[in-house]
């Protein structure tokens, strides 16, 4: 499918405003600035690893692990060339039994990124199936469209070479993904159906209506 119509079919999904972090599997969660800072939370969720991935990323915590790339929410940034560092640092978390947030300003392009691409390597989904399993659990996800450009061009060329390296590396995954997203995945095309057949009229507590809140309310001031 052209990403232009992924795009169009995604915009009839009303977007969340999400003032806390989201697990999206077992020991994976995705959030905004606000959560990586957000001690309860984090140790309520067991989360002692924090990919932080937006323009000023650096280490806030201590006792935390990080792993900081700075970049930018643009269509030109290569988030691609960090997909292997990112998937290393999460599964290796994940195999600890520990939680792992990622985190960019907003919790919505960047970091949704680098989740989808994680989620393509332990399962055989492609990048839009990917991309609807976040947003199941996520519904304010919205990569960008370079960075759907990137997903669609990893799942093209790269992503069979990443699985392979991941099974080699780490032994096959003990966890319950390959279900777990699955299950996301029927839960997210069930609430699009029905928000095309209600027209919008129609929708359960998991996808709130509520904008998202805008840049201006994120800052990365201390």
């Amino acid at each position: 499918m052209q990403l232009e119509k992924v795009a169009k079919r995604h915009k009839m999904l009303p977007a969340a405003r999400r003032l806390h972090l989201t697990m999206i599997l077992p020991g994976l969660f995705i959030g905004n600035f606000k959560d990586a800072r957000d001690v309860e939370q984090l140790s309520k969720n067991n989360i002692t690893h924090i990919l932080s991935i937006h323009d000023s990323a650096r280490p806030m915590l201590e006792g935390v692990k990080y792993l900081c790339i700075p970049a930018a929410d643009s269509p030109s940034q290569n988030l691609a060339r960090h997909f292997r560092e990112s998937i290393k640092f999460i599964h290796e978390c994940r195999l600890a039994g520990e939680g792992c947030l990622v985190h960019c300003l907003a919790g919505v392009s960047r970091s949704v990124t680098l989740v989808v691409a994680y989620i393509m390597t332990i399962t055989d989904f492609g990048w839009e199936d990917a991309l609807s399993v976040v947003r199941a659990a996520r519904s304010c996800a919205n990569p960008n469209m370079g960075f759907q450009r990137q997903l669609q061009d990893f799942e093209k060329h790269d992503v069979d070479q990443f699985r392979q390296w991941l099974k080699e590396e780490y032994g096959e995954n003990s966890f319950q993904d390959l279900q777990e997203a699955k299950n996301l995945l029927s839960k997210y095309k069930e609430q699009a159906e029905l928000q095309q057949s209600t027209g919008g009229r129609q929708w359960n507590n998991n996808f709130s209506s509520v904008p998202s809140l805008s840049y201006n309310n994120y800052t990365t001031e201390t």
